[in-house]
C-alpha cells in the first residue's frame, strides 16, 4: 500500500477540493448536517473571514494513491492564546478515512506547523473562535447534527486514544429538551417576579431595530460579555460582529430571537436568546453543500415556513450577575409560546461545557437528555516526538 502524502493549500482550487471531501466521506450519512460549501469557503479564505485580523492558519490535505483521504486545518488564534497564556496550535476541520497512517499524518502536520510557530501544545478540534464547531463527538454518533456542530464518525476518538500522547483538555454536553405543551410553572412564576423586582422586560426586535438602531452590534457585543470566561474564549472583533449581523440576521425570524433589557439601567441589553428552526433535513438536502439547484427551497421552508419539527438554541446567554436573580426564565416565558405555534416539538441546545452547571440547570423544567457529547483534545508538543 502506497504511504500518505501530506499537501498544503496553496490555491482556491486546493481549497475547495478540501472542502469538497467532507460531502464524500460522509455520502449517505443520516446523522451528518453537512455546512454549505460557500460557507466554508468564506469562513477558511484568508481574505474574507475576519478572523485572520488575529489568528494565522493553514490547511492539509492526506493523499493515497492520488487519492484525498483526509484534511485538517492548523489555526494559531493569537488572541486567545494571550487571553488565556497559551501557546496553543489549534486543529480543526479534521476528517480522515478508518485509517491510523492517516489520522497520524494529518495531526502530525498540524504539530510541525505549531512547533514552527513556536507553539507548546496542539489542541483542538476548535476553529477560529467559539462561532466555529468545537469539540470531537464521543457520544451520540446515532443523533442527527446540528447546523452549529460538526458530526464525526464513531472511529474518530478511537484514532485519538490509539496515536498516544493525547489527553482531555475539555468535554461539551448538549442536550434534548421536548417543547411542552405550555410554559412550566417555574419558569412562569420566576419571570413575573423578575420583571416587578428588578424591572426586567422582554424586547422583540424589528429589522429596524437590528440595522438601524444599533441592536445587531449590541446583542454581539453582549456575546462578548456574557461567554468571556469560557473555555477558550476570544472576544469578536468590531469588523467579526459587522460581518456576523450581515451574515445572519437577514434572513432571521425574528420571533424566535428575544432579548432582556434592564429598566433600570436605561433598557441595556443584558440577556439573549437567538434559536433558529432546525436546519438540519434541510442542510442534508442541499447537494454538496449547494443551494442550487435546489437546496435553497429546503432552506427557505424551514426558514421561513417552520417546515421542521426542531428548534435549535444557538445562543442562550444573560450577564453574570442577572444569572442569579433568574433573568433567563424571561426568556424561556418569551420562546416557548412561539415554539408551540410554530409546532416544533423539540429542541436542541447548543454545545456547553460539561462542568457549567449554571446553564445547564436552567433546562431542569424541560427534562433535559444528555444526547451528545463531545470532547477537546490537548498534546504537548515542545519536543518532536522521538
Amino acid at each position: 500500500m502506497a504511504s500518505v502524502q501530506i499537501k498544503k493549500v496553496e490555491n482556491k482550487k486546493e481549497l475547495a477540493t478540501f472542502i469538497n471531501f467532507h460531502y464524500d466521506l460522509y455520502k449517505g450519512n443520516p446523522y451528518d448536517v453537512p455546512n454549505l460549501f460557500s460557507d466554508d469557503m468564506r469562513v477558511l479564505s484568508k481574505d474574507k473571514n475576519a478572523a485572520f485580523e488575529f489568528c494565522e492558519a493553514e490547511y492539509f490535505i492526506a493523499t493515497r494513491d492520488n487519492k484525498v483521504v483526509g484534511r485538517v486545518a492548523a489555526i494559531i488564534n493569537y488572541k486567545a492564546n494571550k487571553k488565556w497564556g497559551r501557546d496553543d496550535v489549534r486543529f480543526g476541520w479534521i476528517d480522515f478515512i478508518d485509517d491510523l497512517e492517516v489520522s497520524s499524518a494529518l495531526l502530525k502536520a498540524v504539530e510541525n506547523y505549531g512547533r514552527e510557530k513556536g507553539m507548546l501544545n496542539i489542541v483542538g478540534p476548535l476553529g477560529f473562535t467559539d462561532m466555529d464547531p468545537e469539540g470531537m463527538l464521543t457520544h451520540g454518533f446515532e443523533e442527527l447534527g446540528t447546523m452549529a456542530t460538526s458530526y464525526n464518525y464513531e472511529y474518530y476518538p478511537r484514532h485519538m486514544e490509539k496515536l498516544g500522547g493525547w489527553e482531555k483538555d475539555n468535554d461539551y454536553v448538549e442536550y434534548y429538551l421536548k417543547v411542552p405543551d405550555t410554559v412550566p410553572e417555574k419558569y412562569a412564576k420566576v419571570a413575573q417576579v423578575v420583571q416587578q423586582r428588578y424591572n426586567l422586560r422582554v424586547k422583540k426586535l424589528t429589522k429596524k431595530d437590528v440595522f438601524k438602531g444599533g441592536y445587531g452590534k449590541k446583542l454581539f457585543a453582549l456575546v462578548n460579555e456574557t461567554f468571556r470566561d469560557l473555555y477558550g474564549y476570544s472576544e469578536l472583533s468590531e469588523r467579526q460582529i459587522e460581518e456576523y449581523v450581515h451574515m445572519y440576521f437577514p434572513l432571521a425570524d425574528l420571533n424566535l430571537i428575544t432579548v432582556i433589557e434592564d429598566g433600570n439601567r436605561d433598557n441595556e441589553p443584558i440577556g439573549l436568546g437567538i434559536t433558529i428552526p432546525s436546519l438540519s433535513r434541510a442542510l442534508q438536502k442541499c447537494r454538496r453543500g449547494r443551494l442550487l439547484p435546489f437546496g435553497w427551497w429546503h432552506v427557505l421552508r424551514a426558514i421561513k415556513f417552520h417546515k421542521t419539527e426542531s428548534v435549535d438554541l444557538l445562543l442562550i446567554g444573560v450577564l453574570p450577575e442577572y444569572r442569579a436573580k433568574g433573568a433567563n426564565a424571561l426568556l424561556f416565558a418569551d420562546l416557548i409560546p412561539r415554539y408551540i405555534k410554530y409546532g416544533f416539538k423539540w429542541g436542541e441546545t447548543h454545545v456547553e461545557m460539561e462542568t457549567n452547571e449554571n446553564v445547564q440547570s436552567q433546562w431542569g423544567p424541560l427534562n433535559p437528555i444528555n444526547h451528545k457529547r463531545r470532547r477537546c483534545y490537548r498534546k504537548d508538543i515542545a519536543q518532536e516526538d522521538k
